[in-house]
């Protein structure tokens, strides 16, 4: 497996944990997840704590019920920070040593594959999961917050964690319903039979849930649309009998699903009768337009093509642009290569040293130039290619670690960090002469966007 060993004594291009520091412990905010894509508690705590000669931060996700101010101890052949691994909630706890500490860390992609091939690790980290945040984040959303802590204690033992790889058929159209879905990560595609065809009608994304219009409205017995996973996708499945016991007892749920039922109805009939939505919402999922927080969007019959942005972007950053003024086209809009600063970017996994890392400022997701060794992980991990191979002109000195770098030619990863020191905001945006170059945070302010077209 792609694994490799995390030591106090490395020196360079990986961490420097200090023995010196305490245990998992709480935010100082109580144990919700640090939101809005900013600094990791993690990194937050090192930078103000100022730990000695620590110039790589490590980024590990991982999810604990603490409350604020109660610790908890990990013993040798203990595992964390596999939930926020695998479902990509926000970390919510720091982690810090208390001796001398010799860590192994395993990449997502191994760990995805480790958990797929053997049922007894897939059964530990279930149990861990159900253990450490399965019942703070039932009681978080908005469907079971009203209930006792009880049931959903009760419940949290007794659901299905589902993980499906990508593009696994999650519920087929007029198959017969047997439970009720709730995404834990990643996106769901609905799609309905349209003639000899399939039309997508609908999205689900994290906290959202499957099943109420079918379990709700009397005659429905089967799926009213098939349900397939966009990506990696972590889902919690209720039981049937599980489903109708607590709507039963807490009627105010059943009224908030059945909003959440007729919201659904009238989405996929718009779908139907409006086949250019559907084009849309699949262009979104295909193009990863779900997961982005700023997407830069061109409206091409406005602009002209004076390349104003791109020379804009390079002047704030050195001389090196850090988009390119091409992409997909969607109708009139252009969807530029530039960083979509994703809910979930898979571009941070498997960095070596760390230098690309989510900063304190929104859902900035930028790359530190001194700590970046050329590898092009995140390069190659991107998958709307918004990250940049560069040719710094130089080549890596005689006692750079590690050894395969000596003596080559030095690259770095580029890409658009919203140029978030600068109090103006994106240049790209702010250089545009015909206002034709701006930035969109969600599919609404797209579709109002080609609107106002």
């Amino acid at each position: 497996v792609d694994v490799y060993l995390q030591k106090q004594s490395s020196n360079l291009a990986r961490p420097i944990f200090d023995p010196s520091r305490t245990m998992v412990t709480g935010t100082e905010k109580g144990n919700q997840p640090s939101g809005g894509g900013g600094q990791t508690v993690f990194q937050a705590q090192i930078q103000k704590q100022n730990v000695s000669k620590t110039q790589i931060t490590f980024l590990s996700a991982m999810d604990f019920n603490l409350p604020a101010g109660v610790g908890a101890t990990l013993a040798s052949g203990e595992i964390f920070g596999e939930i926020g691994a695998l479902s990509g909630w926000p970390q919510s706890v720091t982690a810090r040593t208390t001796s001398e500490c010799e860590l192994v860390q395993i990449r997502v992609p191994a760990l995805r594959m480790m958990r797929r091939k053997s049922a007894a690790l897939k059964t530990r980290l279930d149990k861990l999961y159900r253990d450490r945040s399965l019942f703070s984040q039932l009681k978080a959303t908005p469907l079971f917050r009203e209930c006792d802590d009880a049931v959903v204690q009760a419940l949290a033992q007794r659901v299905e964690l589902v993980s499906c790889d990508p593009d696994r058929i999650i519920t087929k159209e007029a198959d017969l319903v047997d439970a009720f879905y709730m995404v834990r990560s990643g996106f769901v595609k609905l799609s309905q039979k349209l003639g000899e065809g399939q039309i997508v009608v609908s999205y689900l994304s994290k906290g959202m849930t499957l099943g109420e219009t079918e379990l709700l409205v009397e005659g429905t017995n089967g799926w009213v649309c098939s349900a397939s996973s966009k990506e990696y996708c972590e889902l919690v499945k209720i039981a049937r009998d599980d489903f109708h016991k607590i709507i039963k007892q807490f009627p105010g749920i059943e009224k908030s699903l059945w909003q959440s039922a007729v919201s659904r109805i009238k989405e996929a009939g718009y779908s139907r009768k409006n086949i250019q939505q559907s084009e849309f919402i699949d262009t979104a999922l295909t193009k990863g337009l779900v997961e982005g927080n700023s997407i830069l969007v061109i409206d091409l019959n406005v602009c002209t093509r004076c390349d104003d942005c791109v020379r804009g972007c390079a002047e704030t950053h050195g001389g090196i642009p850090r988009f390119v003024r091409e992409g997909e086209k969607y109708k009139d809009f252009l969807i530029t290569r530039a960083c979509y600063h994703c809910e979930d970017p898979v571009c941070l996994v498997g960095c070596p040293t760390g230098a690309i890392r989510r900063t304190d400022v929104g859902d900035v997701v930028a790359i530190s130039d001194p700590l970046c060794i050329g590898c092009q992980s995140c390069a190659n991990n991107c998958p709307y290619d918004a990250i940049v191979m560069h040719d710094t002109g130089g080549t890596w000195p005689e006692n750079m670690i590690p050894e395969g770098l000596r003596g080559k030619q030095r690259q770095l990863a580029t890409k658009c960090d919203l140029c978030y020191t600068s109090e103006e905001g994106p240049a790209c945006v702010n250089s545009c002469p015909h206002g034709c170059a701006m930035r969109v945070g969600s599919l609404e302010e797209f579709q109002r966007a080609m609107v106002r077209e």
